[in-house]
């Protein structure tokens, strides 16, 4: 009789580290599931990488417009005032745009952020091409300070149809301050 209590609290014993490994591993596939349930539904479409020009891309379709609208935000820590300086433009597929954003630090201390860009719908993020962009490094700011900072962009001519608007959104994060060369003291 003795024998079978320790057949089960060894079986539970199994089964919770069983469990306990199952979450581990369940943990590390979050991100790979996430970047799937996003490109399936069309959430938080991440946009490329720094975008380098070939020779004569920039070949603009006049017969096409594309509305590109800005939209800005912050995450809870991030105290700084943050905005685009226009929040709509109307371009031509292949056509280089320039456009900014305001950035202001009205706290007492110097800070660093980084933006994170997404673009909806999914569907155009392989169609989006930012030249040069503020998110491509963290920002700093001292106290008081504020910054106007570009966004270079083209939407390629191969942009589907269908699509007619993209939403191009920036979500402000907070930065520990460093000394290391991804930090820009000018926005750019």
């Amino acid at each position: 009789m003795n024998g079978q209590p320790q057949s089960k609290n060894k079986r539970t014993v199994l089964l919770a580290l069983g469990v306990v490994v199952g979450m581990f591993g369940f943990g590390f596939a979050l991100v790979p599931l996430y970047n799937v349930f996003c490109e399936l539904t069309g959430i938080n479409g991440k946009t490329g990488p720094k975008y380098v020009l070939q020779s004569g891309e920039l070949e603009a379709d006049l017969t096409r417009v594309i509305k590109v609208q800005f939209v800005t935000q912050n995450n809870e820590a991030m105290p700084w005032h943050f905005k685009p300086a226009i929040t709509q433009v109307e371009v031509h597929p292949g056509e280089l745009m320039q456009v900014e954003f305001i950035a202001r630090n009205p706290t007492s201390q110097d800070m660093v952020a980084q933006a994170v860009p997404s673009l909806s719908p999914n569907e155009g993020t392989d169609y989006f091409h930012k030249i040069e962009c503020f998110c491509f490094t963290r920002q700093a700011l001292k106290a008081g300070e504020e910054t106007r900072m570009p966004l270079r962009f083209v939407v390629d001519k191969d942009l589907p149809e269908y699509l007619t608007k993209l939403t191009l959104s920036y979500t402000l994060f907070d930065q520990p301050v460093q000394n290391d060369a991804t930090v820009s003291g000018e926005a750019g």
